[in-house]
């Protein structure tokens, strides 16, 4: 199942890269949610290979989320892998440049079942699909709003 939408953001490709490459603040958010985030490589520097375990409760059971940055071209692009109980995500970031302080944030996750019940998780997604894509489009565009706020000037 594939889901993508895109909100045009205030904001310089770069500001906007910085934001979404922000895995130190998404680890904290998802910290302060109270999920247990573990990092899973030693590297420095921000690149493919980057990795992350998450444990997390959800719908009354405790998941574990394995995460893996794929592709990282800067300012461009970023792929992220990964893996929750039998359901495996690909979550595409691209950033286009419409103007010098105008940038398209398109993200796109295509998610794929390994195993029975995950295919009837998806098939129950299927079946909300219009209330989840109301509520997918509206955090993005809450979240694109967060970055104009940070970097206006």
């Amino acid at each position: 199942m594939k889901i993508k939408t895109h909100e045009d953001i205030e904001a310089t490709i770069d500001q906007v890269f910085e934001a979404v490459t922000d895995f130190e603040g998404f680890v904290l958010a998802a910290l302060r949610r109270g999920a247990e985030v573990a990092r899973t490589d030693t590297m420095v520097q921000p690149g493919p290979g980057m990795g992350w375990q998450a444990k997390f409760s959800y719908r009354g059971r405790q998941r574990v989320a394995d995460i893996k940055l794929e592709e990282f071209d800067r300012p461009n692009h970023l792929q992220v892998w990964s893996k929750i109980a039998g359901l495996t995500a690909e979550v595409n970031v691209t950033l286009v440049a419409l103007s010098r302080t105008r940038t398209r944030l398109e993200i796109s996750i295509d998610m794929r079942p390994k195993t029975i019940p995950a295919r009837l998780l998806l098939q129950s997604l299927k079946l909300a699909r219009s209330t989840m894509m109301k509520r997918f489009k509206k955090r993005i565009a809450d979240y694109a709003s967060l970055i104009e706020a940070r970097y206006r000037t």
